[in-house]
């Protein structure tokens, strides 16, 4: 346990600097290419992240439960060839799909809004192969439990990111070459983190082997985690095209309609998946240890690391929401100098909650072999996402964004829930947990908007989001306390059941 504890803290702490740089990033672009840029950019990196999950997005995550199934039997042999299977299959996908993109003319123009933006795709699309490989080596890693290579990784690539395009755009001349400096910077940073990843992989002794054996197993595990984060990135991918039509139709221009996608989706979105960033660092460690407990049997060990990572899921994310429902238009004025973005992301607070469990309970459910029934899940919810933007914009414009992810993450979440506790030898016991720290955001939310009142009227904005944050964060945190939700309890009993092992075990040996 102490070294589990060394590892997520290794890992929060790389995390931490990886998202503190990409955020500093995206203010910049906030403040140099505007929503409008940032509208563009983030059309071209949907598209684009639509092809990369079609290649690959199964693949890392079906090779790092193979890893842990193959050496929970210590069939290091199958292990060597799963790894080598899912980068050769990869490879093989991606490339003639970048080829045939890169050389089909304006035969896909209809996806964008305009030429600029097929341009400015062609050029990152170029690197898709890179990107598909490095995705199979950071599930390798993961799937060793070797997370600094992954941690390292992913910091050096987002400050390359940061470093070029911030030269590039201070280059530029207009909103245009800015965003396809933007998109230069992405590329290099992808062509970076393969060759990094590519190191690593080799200096840590890993190996190649004939994959043949291990082709059918991982197509036919990981074709439905693949067509399941397909469908994510092609409705992510959707809305970007849909919803800035629908709002033109709803009597926006398109600059306007463009400026809002940017602000709510591109400025607000950001912030709201700043709690699911923070549980990441966790559940990277614990997903393989959930893993391993599965096909290892492990009862007791897989209900509690379960129970940990949805408690501290939910602690995480309540503690975020009365935060930013208050001060979420000061916070987004000061970092991106936009209203309209601070407004979207106070009113779409409550996301929160239902933007980490369901990212955890998917995560969870994929690791132990559930992915097809979990891919259904989010089929279904994200129809319900893409009937809201077709036909709310013309009633509540932008915000039948908001009321799409509220289908999407919510009724994803309660589905997961429902078939972990049906996969799960041993009952779950959260509900309490999960209940009361909902209940407490109430009273979090209206002393938070008490404070608010009267600090607005003695300090700036800076001040008053500042105070007011870390006035509701210790009220919350206090609360916590007083109902005895601030530690978690599940981790006492393996520890001390640890402990009294290792006393009785001297004490026999004596």
């Amino acid at each position: 346990m102490k070294e589990f504890y060394k590892t997520v803290a290794m890992v929060t702490v790389f995390s931490a600097i990886e998202k503190v740089l990409g955020f500093t990033y995206r203010i910049f672009l906030s403040h140099t290419i505007g929503s409008e840029g940032i509208g563009i950019y983030q059309i071209v990196l949907s598209v684009y992240a639509v092809l990369l999950t079609v290649c690959c997005s199964g693949i890392p995550v079906t090779v790092s439960r193979l890893m842990s199934k193959y050496k929970a039997d210590s069939n290091f042999k199958s292990c060597r060839q799963v790894v080598s299977a899912g980068i050769s299959l990869a490879f093989l996908i991606a490339l003639p799909i970048s080829l045939i993109m890169i050389f089909s003319g304006n035969a896909f123009s209809f996806l964008f809004t305009d030429a600029n933006t097929l341009t400015l795709f062609k050029i990152i699309i170029s690197v898709l192969s890179f990107n598909a490989v490095y995705a199979v080596l950071r599930g390798v890693f993961w799937g060793n439990k070797d997370f600094l290579p992954y941690s390292v990784t992913e910091v050096l690539e987002e400050l390359v990111m940061m470093i070029v395009g911030i030269i590039l755009i201070k280059r530029a001349g207009d909103i245009y070459q800015g965003t396809k400096g933007a998109v230069l910077a992405v590329l290099t940073s992808y062509v970076f983190s393969f060759i990094t990843a590519a190191a690593l992989f080799f200096i840590r002794k890993n190996r190649l082997t004939s994959p043949k054996a291990q082709y059918v197993p991982l197509i036919k595990s990981s074709t439905p985690v693949t067509l399941m984060r397909t469908a994510n990135s092609l409705i992510t991918s959707l809305v970007s095209v849909i919803l800035p039509a629908r709002l033109i139709c709803a009597g926006y221009t398109p600059s306007e309609a463009l400026s809002l996608y940017g602000s709510a989706f591109g400025m607000s979105m950001p912030l709201l998946f700043v709690p699911a960033t923070i549980i990441g660092s966790f559940t990277l460690v614990l997903i393989p240890e959930i893993s391993s407990d599965y096909y290892s049997r492990k009862h007791r060990s897989l209900r509690r690391n379960i129970e940990k990572s949805i408690k501290f899921a939910v602690l995480i994310s309540c503690l975020f929401i009365p935060v930013f429902a208050v001060v979420g238009e000061e916070l987004c004025l000061l970092i991106f100098n936009n209203y309209e973005s601070g407004k979207y992301l106070a009113e779409s607070s409550f996301l929160m909650l239902g933007m980490s469990l369901s990212s955890l309970t998917t995560s969870i459910l994929n690791s132990v072999g559930k992915e097809l029934k979990s891919m259904l899940y989010y089929i279904i919810s994200a129809l319900l996402m893409l009937l809201s933007i077709w036909f709310l914009p013309l009633y509540i414009g932008i915000y039948s964004l908001l009321i799409g992810f509220t289908f999407v993450f919510y009724l994803t979440t309660l589905l997961n829930l429902i078939l972990l506790k049906k996969s799960c030898p041993l009952p779950l016991r959260y509900k309490k947990f999960l209940l009361l720290a909902v209940l407490l955001i109430i009273p979090s939310y209206l002393a938070g908007l008490l404070i608010k009142t009267f600090t607005t009227k003695l300090f700036n904005t800076l001040f008053t989001a500042l105070i007011t944050a870390t006035a509701i964060t210790l009220i919350n945190l206090t609360l916590y306390k007083l109902c005895d939700m601030s530690d978690f309890s599940l981790m006492k009993p393996s520890l001390y059941a640890r402990k009294k092992k290792q006393k009785l075990a001297v004490e026999k040996a004596l």
